[in-house]
């Protein structure tokens, strides 16, 4: 059975009200989770129970993935509004100024949201907009790949592959070092969720628009992770990043592809805690 996430209607500044479901967990200093394009709040699974011992873990299906609606189609499928939206969330769930951890897409949106002090530290998992133009375009083409993939598939298909290690990683090794390590029922879940997502080829057509971070943040705590076999954003972006961003930590994670939080979930917690504890 699909999980029911939680909903709030939020109304963002200037814009049409907007429905995001999350889900959450645990208690102490509040810390969002944000997915990547394509992906559901269930990416954080791995790790959110890790979290919930220190933190309460609120994490988020972004407008027009998951179980978060698309906005209306007159409303911009790009950073502004994702920040104005999760601003609203905030001010809706009375966090304040949480502590933010993202991944790719939603690793930029944390680092955005950090430049407008909305946050209490960014933890960004292989951001988005350190790329050069090139490696924006292959990344891209591997993003509507997967997708493709994702809408021709059968559903009893994708149900019959995720039953074999070999299955899970034909499905998911573009994002994952140790695909294995995904359960059969995640594969089948998030390989809907990127069939499903009403909002990916809008935001895919905004970050085509030249979407570059190209700000320092020097008034919050940042730090940068990287996986060391991430096949959509290559490493060598993270350097990038650290240059972008000089007080930031920037840390590798060993063995780890895109999605890291799969692929070495205690490592990932860790850092993300860390994180949430410079001051």
């Amino acid at each position: 059975m699909p999980r029911t996430a939680s909903l709030i209607e939020v109304s963002p500044a200037g814009l049409p009200p907007v429905t995001v479901a999350y889900e959450r967990r645990g208690s102490g200093e509040p810390l969002v989770l944000l997915h990547g394009i394509g992906h559901h709040l269930q990416a954080w699974d791995p790790v959110a129970g890790l979290l919930a011992g220190e933190r309460d873990v609120i994490a988020v299906d972004l407008p027009g993935f998951g179980q978060s609606p698309a906005q209306h189609s007159s409303v911009p499928s790009d950073l502004p509004t994702a920040v104005a939206a999760l601003a609203a969330f905030f001010a809706a769930l009375g966090l304040g100024r949480p502590h933010v951890a993202g991944n790719s897409l939603g690793g930029l949106i944390a680092l955005h949201l950090g430049r407008e002090r909305l946050v209490r530290s960014v933890t960004a998992l292989s951001p988005a907009g350190f790329w050069t133009e090139p490696e924006r375009r292959y990344a891209f083409t591997v993003l509507g790949a997967m997708r493709r993939g994702a809408r021709l598939l059968p559903p009893p298909t994708v149900e019959r592959m995720s039953r074999s290690a070999a299955g899970r990683a034909a499905l998911t090794s573009a994002i994952y070092a140790r695909p294995g390590l995904r359960t059969p029922e995640a594969v089948v879940a998030e390989t809907r969720a990127l069939r499903e997502a009403a909002g990916f080829e809008a935001t895919l057509a905004a970050g085509r628009a030249g979407v570059v971070f190209g700000h320092d943040i020097p008034d919050v705590p940042v730090t940068i992770a990287w996986g060391s076999q991430d096949r959509v954003l290559l490493r060598r972006q993270g350097i990038r990043a650290k240059h972008t961003i000089p007080g930031a930590r920037l840390i590798r994670l060993p063995g780890c592809g895109h999605v890291p939080m799969n692929d070495e979930p205690a490592l990932v917690a860790r850092v993300i805690l860390d994180g949430s504890r410079q001051r």
